[in-house]
C-alpha cells in the first residue's frame, strides 16, 4: 500500500501537477485527494524525502525538490560506499565502461575555463604527491572537473558518485604500492594533455588505460586483503 501511495505522488509530479519547487497541499487535503489515510501518506512522503524527490522545510511545508540529476543520483554514490570486495570490482568495471567515453566527450566539449580547472587540480596533485590522502582528494576533484566538462549533468552525477566512492581503494593502493603517486600523476597528466589538444579518441584511450590500471591492481591485491587487511580499507 505504501508503494501505491508513493506511485500516486510520483504521478502528480510526472504529469506536472506538482512541478519541481511546488509545495504539496496540506496533508489532510492531499490524503483525501489521493484516497489515502494520513498515516499512509506520511510513509510515502518519508520515502520520497529519502530519495530526494521531496524535501521538508520546517515550519513551511513539504516541497518537490529541483529533481536535478545530481540530487536524484546521489543515492548511487551512497550505495557504492557500502560495497566491498567483489562488489567493488563490479563498480570498477562500471568506471571502465563509462569513464573513458565521458573523458572523450569532455575533450570535444571542454571550455578554456573548464580546462584551466582541470589543470589546477592536476597541479594540486603534483604538489600533494607526498600526502596520499590529499593526492587522492585532488584526484577525485580532477575527475569531477572532467565529468562536468561533458555538459551532461546526468553522466557527471552518476560517474562522480561512482568515482568518489571508490576513493578508499585508491588510497589503499597509494599506501602499499611503490611509486603509485608518480604513476597516478603521469596518467592524469596524459589525460590533461589529450583534453588540451581536444583529441577525443586519445582522451578516451588514456582514460581507459588509467582506469584499467586501477582495476587490474585491485583485482590482483583484493585477495591479499582478505587474509590480512582491515576490510574497511578496501571500500
Amino acid at each position: 500500500m505504501t508503494e501505491q501511495a508513493i506511485e500516486r505522488i510520483r504521478h502528480l509530479i510526472k504529469d506536472g501537477t506538482l512541478p519541481p519547487g511546488a509545495r504539496l497541499p496540506p496533508e489532510q487535503e492531499l490524503a483525501a485527494e489521493l484516497g489515502l489515510s494520513r498515516n499512509l501518506l506520511r510513509e510515502a512522503v518519508r520515502s520520497l524525502v529519502t530519495t530526494r524527490v521531496l524535501e521538508v522545510r520546517r515550519g513551511d511545508g513539504t516541497y518537490v525538490t529541483s529533481l536535478s540529476p545530481e540530487l536524484l543520483l546521489e543515492g548511487v554514490g551512497l550505495a557504492v560506499e557500502m560495497m566491498r570486495g567483489d562488489d567493488l570490482l563490479e563498480i570498477t568495471e562500471v568506471r571502465r565502461l563509462f569513464e573513458p567515453v565521458a573523458t572523450g566527450l569532455a575533450a570535444a566539449r571542454i571550455t578554456a575555463d573548464q580546462l584551466a580547472d582541470v589543470e589546477r587540480h592536476l597541479n594540486a596533485m603534483i604538489a600533494a604527491q607526498d600526502d596520499i590522502e590529499a593526492l587522492n582528494h585532488h584526484d577525485d576533484a580532477f575527475h569531477r572537473a572532467v565529468f562536468d566538462a561533458t555538459g551532461n549533468k546526468s553522466l557527471s552525477a552518476l560517474l562522480g558518485g561512482i568515482a568518489s566512492r571508490t576513493l578508499r581503494a585508491r588510497v589503499w593502493r597509494g599506501l602499499v604500492e611503490e611509486n603509485a603517486a608518480g604513476r597516478t600523476i603521469a596518467e592524469h597528466a596524459a589525460i590533461y594533455r589529450a583534453l588540451a589538444a581536444g583529441d577525443a579518441p586519445l582522451a578516451q584511450a588514456v582514460a581507459l588505460m588509467h582506469v584499467s590500471t586501477t582495476e587490474t591492481w585491485l583485482r590482483e591485491n583484493l585477495g591479499r586483503s582478505r587474509s590480512g587487511a582491515d576490510p574497511q580499507t578496501v571500500r
